[in-house]
């Protein structure tokens, strides 16, 4: 799977995306990220993406132009396939980044995760021209009911959910055994050693003690699914 996000500080990206899995499964070819400057895409001399808003409003907001021609172009790139013949990209989806957009799920994860290749156009400042999520975005995405400063940050959340659910990305085949039919996930509350924590605080008290629940000791793996499901939490 190909990720290509568009914005205008390409470096914030440098350090995640060279670290842990996401490295490893960009150097086994499982999945490829590439980050695109904005300003490549801009015309004038001074590289300009951004103007004010009509209307009077504060801040600046970023112009049509060059996302038009930055989503096109990516869009007409080609790879290659096992057969080392080059085609072009079909199974495609762009999205833009915004609070306004629908909440980015689990279950959305999984849709993108059967994509080719997934555009993602980060905003920054007031926003994005409104033509962009209109005509040029085939879905605006939002992350959760609050502003951030720019797209970047919900743009690296979104390749590593999709990514995880690419095999081969997080290790063995059964890594992914929690994922259920509709796209989610179970998770459940996880223990290991020491099975009894004691530390001392420092205060007149005789300190802590936090034990392993004794059922994921007893080795009743009947016991440990049903102690599994009532602590669990489904993600969709």
């Amino acid at each position: 799977m190909k990720f290509d996000i568009i914005t205008i500080f390409p470096e914030i990206f440098d350090s995640y995306f060279k670290e842990s899995l996401l490295a490893r499964a960009q150097e086994k070819k499982l999945l490829e990220i590439n980050v695109h400057n904005l300003r490549d895409w801009a015309t004038d001399a001074h590289k300009t993406v951004d103007d004010s808003p009509f209307g009077g409003a504060l801040g600046m907001v970023l112009k049509v132009e060059p996302l038009y021609r930055a989503v096109s172009a990516l869009k007409s790139q080609t790879t290659n396939s096992k057969s080392q013949t080059k085609h072009k990209i079909q199974n495609t989806k762009t999205i833009l980044f915004t609070p306004r957009g629908k909440k980015f799920t689990q279950r959305k994860a999984s849709e993108y995760a059967k994509l080719d290749q997934l555009i993602m156009i980060c905003g920054r400042y007031e926003g994005v021209d409104e033509r962009v999520g209109k005509y040029i975005a085939d879905e605006q995405i939002s992350i959760g009911d609050y502003d951030l400063m720019g797209g970047e940050l919900p743009a690296m959340i979104v390749v590593e959910t999709v990514a995880r659910l690419i095999p081969g990305v997080i290790g063995k085949e059964e890594f992914l055994k929690e994922h259920i039919q509709n796209g989610g996930f179970v998770e459940y509350a996880q223990y290991t050693r020491p099975e009894v924590f004691s530390a001392q605080d420092g205060s007149a008290s005789s300190g802590v003690v936090w034990k392993v629940p004794k059922v994921l000791m007893s080795g009743n793996h009947k016991e440990i699914e049903a102690w599994r499901k009532q602590h669990g939490k489904t993600i969709r």
